[in-house]
């Protein structure tokens, strides 16, 4: 048992997915991966990626990492192509720019804050690519959002 649990979890994802809403710059915001083409417009999905204990615990508890991906989709044949790349780019960065921002999450959940430059060996990040739904491509970007979560799990002897 930990502190970890479903409510704290919740706090998490909603964070992100707040962050994201909050934007405007998306026309849907799903907390998993679609499971359909998510269609036209830009679409924000968000999930688990890793959890994962560090090294910077305690003795009566264990920290640890979880890694959330939120990856953008664009058509990759929108009209105009031109626009694609920009507006992807836009919405990551404004993405990153809010999770930068309050990287405590509002010191929710016992998150002590987004590992912004590596310290556990993943940093914020986001890399570009494309993937195919429904045999159709879409431009991506998926962000890497590393959450240092205090007192993880109890430890009892």
């Amino acid at each position: 048992m930990g502190n970890f649990n479903e409510a704290a979890v919740n706090a998490v994802f909603g964070a992100i997915e707040s962050y994201a809403m909050q934007s405007g710059r998306f026309d849907k915001v799903n907390t998993h991966e679609p499971k359909s083409g998510p269609g036209t417009g830009v679409l924000c999905a968000i999930w688990i990626q890793a959890i994962k204990p560090i090294r910077a615990s305690g003795l009566a508890a264990t920290s640890g990492l979880v890694v959330v991906q939120s990856r953008i989709y664009m058509d990759f044949l929108a009209q105009p192509y031109d626009v694609i790349d920009p507006k992807i780019t836009a919405a990551v960065a404004d993405l990153m720019g809010a999770i930068s921002a309050d990287f405590e999450f509002g010191e929710v959940a016992n998150v002590r804050n987004v590992d912004l430059l590596g310290s556990t060996g993943t940093s914020l990040a986001a890399q570009a690519g494309y993937v195919e739904i429904d045999r159709q491509i879409y431009r991506v970007m998926t962000v890497t959002i590393p959450v240092i979560i205090n007192d993880m799990f109890m430890q009892v002897a």
